[in-house]
C-alpha cells in the first residue's frame, strides 16, 4: 500500500513509464506507483497521459482533480476493486435493514463521542452535552441525535453564529479536508469490492458516494481540529498540505498505533464484517 500523497500545483506534464509516474517541467521527477496514496492535481495548467490514469486506476491509486477554485471537483473512480465485485456487490444490496440501522447507530455513537474527546482536548467549556447525545443514539438514529450533536458541537468550535455550508473560510477548509478524507474512503470501498452509491443511511440519489459519506463520519473530526486550530483562516497551499496531512496522523486504533491511512482500511473492514455477519457486530474506533 502507497503511503506518499502528491499535490501537484504547478504547470507540469504527468507521465508513465516503467511502473513509474514522471512529473515534467523545468526538471524531471520520477516516482515510483508503489509509494503513492492520493494524487491531488491542484491547478489547470497540467496535461496528463491516459496511460497514467489508466495504470493509477490498476494500481488503486486515488486521483482527485480541483476546480478554478482549488476546491475538489471530481476524482478517478476503478470500476473493478476486487476478483470477486459482483459477489460483493449483490451481497451489499441485500444486507439486513436491522443490521444496517444497528450498525448506523454505532457509527454515529463514534462520530458524537470523537465530538466529545476533541472538544475535551482543547478544554472548550459545556462538552459533556455531547456525551449525553451519545447514549441517547437509537438504533438508526431514530432520533437524529446526530444533528442536534452536531450544531451543539459546531457552536461549541467556532461560535454561536457559525452556519454550516456558508462560504467563510471555516466552511471552505472543512470542506476541502472533507474531501480528501471522502476519496479516501472511496478508494477503499472500492479497493474491497463494494460500490461508494449505495449507502446505509446515506441514499441520496444524485451522491455517487453514499456509502463513503456514511463510513468518513467519525473520522470528519480530525479535519475539525486543523480547522479549529487555524479558525478564519483563508484556504492557501500550506493550510492544504496542512488539511492533507491528516491522513499521515497516527492514532490508536483495535490496540495498535496507526497512521490515518492506515487505520481507514482497518476501520472500513470492521464495518463490512459487521454488516455481513449479522451475529456480531463489532466496530473499531481510533483513539485520538
Amino acid at each position: 500500500m502507497g503511503w506518499r500523497t502528491i499535490l501537484i500545483t504547478q504547470n507540469c506534464k504527468l507521465s508513465y513509464q516503467n511502473e513509474y509516474m514522471l512529473i515534467r517541467n523545468e526538471n524531471l521527477q520520477m516516482v515510483h506507483l508503489s509509494e503513492i496514496s492520493l494524487i491531488i492535481v491542484d491547478t489547470g495548467q497540467v496535461s496528463i497521459t491516459s496511460y497514467l490514469i489508466s495504470e493509477l486506476a490498476k494500481n488503486k491509486i486515488k486521483l482527485i482533480f480541483v476546480d478554478e477554485l482549488h476546491n475538489p471537483v471530481c476524482e478517478t473512480v476503478p470500476y473493478y476493486g476486487s476478483f470477486n465485485t459482483s459477489k460483493k456487490i449483490l451481497s451489499q444490496i441485500e444486507w439486513d435493514k436491522e443490521v444496517k440501522e444497528k450498525v448506523w447507530q454505532k457509527i454515529i455513537q463514534y462520530k458524537i463521542f470523537n465530538q466529545y474527546k476533541m472538544s475535551e482536548m482543547f478544554e472548550i467549556s459545556s462538552s459533556d452535552k455531547l456525551l449525553e447525545y451519545v447514549k441517547d443514539v437509537q438504533i438508526g438514529d431514530s432520533t437524529n441525535r446526530e444533528g442536534h450533536a452536531s450544531k451543539v458541537y459546531f457552536n461549541l468550535l467556532f461560535g454561536k453564529k457559525f452556519i454550516r455550508h456558508e462560504s467563510d473560510n471555516t466552511n471552505i477548509a472543512l470542506d476541502y479536508g472533507y474531501s480528501i478524507l471522502l476519496s479516501t474512503f472511496n478508494k477503499e470501498i472500492v479497493s474491497k469490492g463494494y460500490i461508494t452509491q449505495l449507502g446505509i443511511n446515506h441514499k441520496n440519489e444524485f451522491n455517487y458516494f453514499n456509502f463513503a459519506c456514511d463510513l468518513m463520519e467519525p473520522y470528519r473530526v480530525l479535519v475539525d481540529e486543523v480547522v479549529y486550530r487555524n479558525v478564519d483562516r483563508a484556504l492557501d497551499r500550506d493550510y492544504k498540505i496542512e488539511l492533507i496531512d491528516v491522513l499521515n496522523r497516527k492514532v490508536s486504533i483495535d490496540g495498535k498505533s496507526q497512521y490515518v491511512n492506515n487505520a481507514i482500511p482497518i476501520y472500513i473492514k470492521s464495518v463490512l464484517d459487521s454488516l455481513e455477519n449479522k451475529d456480531k457486530i463489532e466496530i473499531f474506533n481510533y483513539e485520538l
